[in-house]
């Protein structure tokens, strides 16, 4: 059953994100992950959330996502991220088809 990470992304340096920006989808395309949504436009159709940068990648199930979030690969990345953003991450897992 597909997965999901959703991320809200408080971008703090542009300079610095840019080279994460670039060799994040790499990573997560070996285990199987496909953006739906990456910083494009939102509305908020209803409550208080003010959504930065949005981001919805697809996984082929859970156990892939968190492989490819605990990887050495993903790790290193992850540091860049959190020194040059504020990031809300989570997970949902997908209906049964």
């Amino acid at each position: 059953m597909a997965a999901y990470l959703i991320a809200d992304v408080e971008v703090t340096d542009a300079a610095a994100f840019e080279q994460y920006i670039q060799e994040v989808p790499a990573t997560e395309a070996r285990y199987g992950g496909r953006y739906l949504g990456r910083g494009g436009s939102t509305r908020v159709l209803e409550g208080d959330w003010e959504p930065h940068r949005l981001v919805i990648v697809e996984f082929p199930d859970m156990h892939s996502l968190l492989e490819w979030y605990n990887s050495p690969e993903y790790q290193r990345l992850k540091a860049i991220r959190e020194r040059c953003a504020k990031t809300r991450i989570m997970t949902l897992e997908g209906v049964a088809a």
